[in-house]
Formats: structure tokens, sequence, C-alpha cells
């Protein structure tokens, strides 16, 4: 064989090596939606039957209808998802009070902790491609930002959509084109009576980067985070009052058009086999809005409080050849689990340095086992309710404050369970309230402390808990400050648009009422 021939040779079987090895890696689609509730798919059973693509996804994968976040609210639940811990390891909860939610508003003085290793950071470190679409929400400072934290692109803002506000006591908040700003809400991106072509633009985003993936030959990791359902809401025109749900309606119809485009997208371009897809939320329905929120179907009250309907979400996998059409898999899950099965389904060793909430839910998916494992409900420092199996025990109860009802904020309309959904913090440690999610969903009725079934139950739950507290080592909370001097007055690229001159730093304890 001359040079030239053996060169050939050579080539060919390297070309045919590299080929193999790219296929071999997974690409990984997340797509996060904001206060969306387990009840707003039809595939959960909502009656408007609007969710035509979300609900084929399921038919095609994996319906998993007990799947939680790790916490009632945006921002740490978020933190939860891409570190796989808890926010009170993680460090995004408060210390300010007892037991509060805490999120990053654009005046926090804090953010997602450097010593956290997001799972972003090791796709990329391993060669994939990764983008972020929409909502961070893990601190608006550009230390925070997504692209320090594994991220190579992302387009969306930092923090939710709030305003319009008037750029002298707060400025409107910016969306991000990479590492710059490309305009801010309200006035490059307007937001007018509900109407917005902002998921539009996700959409569009998120085709981009899989066509641009697809031609470079490398795996991606896509993580699709829009905000429409977050209040307030918003749609483009086209599906404006096409819902039988209102504006809210709206927001979900035109989500689920965007899910129907990048599932259409991957099956056009022949990777869908090759591609894991995970849909849920980041919490449960903000019935505080109540028609203009959504649903969480049989469970009680909604975002910002641990019962079911705050914390238990609408889940979908789908990876079609490696995840069986048409199942429904009980096993217990967490967004924490997310990070476990990514670095699973890429090959990736996960961190062994720290402590990691989540697992790999892979062999759920792909086998259909199932592993016994707690799930804890935490609200700000405290640990509120414990399920194991189909029982919740509640160590506290809390809704909101009294004075906070008064006001007219209610994160249960309609609904009131005597000794659970209390206005004021009330501490069952001594004796928790237990209920059997498979017969009272609704923790509606309580098991008596003098049955035997209360007894055997503790006797598990119990040791499970005093465990949990034994090897809990608490991450620096990192949601205890507030200062309007570092609000989106001037981010990097404001100047192609307006800066704006911040006031003197005055930090101070945020006041998290809730």
């Amino acid at each position: 064989m001359d040079v030239l021939s053996c060169f050939i040779v050579i080539a060919l079987f390297l070309t045919k090596a590299w080929t193999s090895e790219a296929s071999s890696s997974k690409n990984i689609i997340l797509m996060l939606m904001d206060d969306m509730g387990w009840g707003d798919l039809g595939a959960y059973g909502n009656p408007s039957k609007e969710t035509p693509n979300l609900d084929q996804l399921a038919s095609s994968g994996a319906l998993l209808p007990n799947f939680y976040s790790a916490n009632p609210l945006c921002s740490p639940s978020r933190a939860a998802l891409l570190t796989g811990r808890l926010p009170i390891r993680n460090g995004f909860y408060t210390t300010n009070a007892h037991a509060r939610n805490a999120y990053t508003p654009q005046n926090i003085d804090g953010g997602i902790s450097p010593n956290e290793i997001l799972f972003p950071e090791l796709l990329k470190q391993a060669g994939y491609s990764t983008k972020i679409i929409g909502k961070w929400h893990l601190g608006q400072q550009p230390q925070f930002h997504p692209l320090r934290r594994g991220f190579d692109e992302w387009f969306g803002a930092p923090n939710c959509h709030f305003g319009p506000y008037n750029n002298k006591n707060a400025p409107n908040i910016p969306v991000y084109k990479d590492e710059v700003m490309a305009g801010r809400y309200y006035e490059d991106f307007e937001i007018n009576l509900g109407e917005s072509n902002l998921t539009q633009l996700y959409i569009q985003e998120a085709l981009e980067f899989i066509d641009k993936s697809v031609e470079v030959s490398k795996p991606f990791f896509l993580y699709w985070t829009p905000d429409a359902t977050h209040d307030p809401l918003y749609a483009s025109r086209p599906f404006l009052g096409a819902s039988e749900r209102g504006l809210y309606g709206d927001a979900v119809r035109e989500l689920d058009y965007g899910i129907g485009q990048i599932i259409n997208k991957l099956k056009s371009l022949g990777i869908d086999n090759n591609t894991f897809v995970m849909f849920s939320s980041d919490n449960g329905a903000a019935t505080y809005a109540k028609e203009n929120g959504g649903s969480n179907g049989p469970f009680l009250c909604g975002k910002e409080t641990t019962f079911e309907g705050g914390v238990r979400e609408p889940a979908i996998a789908w990876w079609p050849g490696i995840i069986k059409p048409g199942q429904v898999l009980h096993q217990l899950g967490s967004l924490m689990d997310w990070f476990s099965t990514a670095l699973d389904i890429a090959g990736i060793p996960q961190p062994n340095d720290r402590i990691i909430d989540g697992i790999s839910l892979l062999p759920v998916l792909r086998d259909g086992k199932t592993i016994p494992r707690p799930i804890f409900y935490y609200r700000g420092n405290e640990l509120m309710a414990v399920r194991y199996g189909q029982y919740k025990a509640h160590y506290w109860t809390w809704s909101n404050s009294i004075e906070e009802f008064k006001k007219g904020t209610d994160f249960c309309p309609g609904e009131e369970v005597v000794g659970v959904t209390t206005h004021n913090q009330t501490n069952y440690t001594g004796m928790p309230v237990l209920f059997h999610l498979g017969k009272d969903p609704g923790e509606k009725y309580q098991i008596r402390n003098t049955t035997r079934e209360y007894t055997d139950t503790m006797d598990i739950i119990g040791p499970i808990v005093a465990e949990h507290h034994k090897k809990m080592i608490f991450g620096e909370p990192v949601l205890n400050y507030c200062d309007d001097s570092v609000m989106n007055w001037s981010p990097p690229g404001c100047e192609h648009f307006k800066c704006y001159q911040p006031p003197p730093s005055n930090k101070k304890l945020c006041n998290w009422p809730h």
C-alpha cells in the first residue's frame, strides 16, 4: 500500500471513529415554564384541551405525575435545578425572617455562589454547546450571569418582565443577547396590554441554536425558559383571544405551539432519537392571581406555599427509542434530579465533594425502575414537610400572614383546611400533621395521631428527617441583602440605548413578607 492509500485509510478510520463518537453524544433540552400549574395541561386532565403538542409529547414519552420543584418560588427552584442541591445547601434562601420565601429582584445584592457547580459548566467542559433562552433569575449583576456559569449563549433577561418602570426610581429590566443588553422591556421589547412577541423570539432563538449546533456537529444543551405565564401575562397577536382560558390560556397556547416547533425541528434534522427532552415548571400556579393564573388540579393552595399546589409540577420526559411511549411513571421526582440525569446521559461523573440531593432518573425513564426516596419541602430556612411513599408529614404549616391576607393576598383562594392553611407559622414538629396523598391529594383529611397508621408511618419518616438534619450543611445565604444601587441602571451595552446614573449604595436587609 502506497503512502497516499495508507493516509486515506487512516483518514477514513479517524472520520468513522469521530462520527461514531459525535453521534454517541446525546443532546439535552430542558423546557422550564414559569408559574405553570400541574393542572394546566390536557395530559393532566385540563378540560380546555389547549396543549396538543405537550399532550402528544406525553403520549409519545412519559408522564411523571409525582414530580416536584425544590421550592415554591422561582429563583430558589431554578438554583436547585442547576446545582442538584436544595436551596438550603446552595445558599438560595434568606435568614432575615423565619421560613420566608426569597428570590432575586433587580435590587438583590447576591446571586448564585461561585462555590456551586452548575451542570451546564460540566456539559460545556465535555464539549457541549450550551444556551439559555429566557429567564435566568439567579442574580442580576454581570458576575452572576449565565455566560459566567457554563452557558456559551444567552438570549433573555436576568429578572422577570416586571414594569414598566420610570428609569428614575427603578430602571426597566434589560434583555440580553449574550454578554450585552439588546434593549429593555417596555422600551425596546414591548409588552403592551398583554401583547408581546417575546415568546416568538424565544422560539426562533431555539430553532436557530439547534440548527447551528447540528451544522458544527456538536452535542448541545438548550435551557428554554420562557416566562409568558408569569404575571404580567403576555402573548403575541396571533394567539390573543385564542384560548377559552383568557390571557393566561393564550400564553399557554403559544408556549405549546413553540414546543411543537422545537420538537418538529428535532425530527426534521433526524436528531430526535439522539435528544432527551424534559418539560416542567419552576413552581406551582399563582393561585393568588385567580382567573389570571394557572391550575394546580386537585392540589391544595399554590405558589409560595409548601402544600402540594405550590410544589407539585407538570412533568414530561421524551426520548424516542429510549423512553417507551405512553408511560405514566409514579416515581417521586424533583427538578434537582435533572442535574444528575443530564450528567448521566452525557456520561459525566457527578461531583463527589458535596451532597447532591437529586438522583439520576435515567434508570426510571429507560427501564421503568422505581427508586425509593424522600422529597423535602423547604420554605426559606425551615423544613416544612416531607413526603415518603404516599405519605406527607407537615412539620410546620403556613400560608401567609393574616396581615397580608387582609390586604388581599391569598395563596389558598377558596380553600381552608383547619390547622393546615394557617395564617400564623404553626410548629408541628412534636406531632407532625400526616396525610396520605394517594387517598387525599388535596391534603384535607388528617390521619389521626392516635392510629396505628400514623405511628407506623412516622416510625419511618421520623428517622429520615433526623438523618437529614444530622447531615445538613447550610449554605451561606445569598438572598439577605438588597441595594438599589445595583439595579440595572447601566448594564453592559447600555451605551447603545440608555444608561442611567445609579443612586448611592445603601445596602440593607431585604424585606421578605412571604
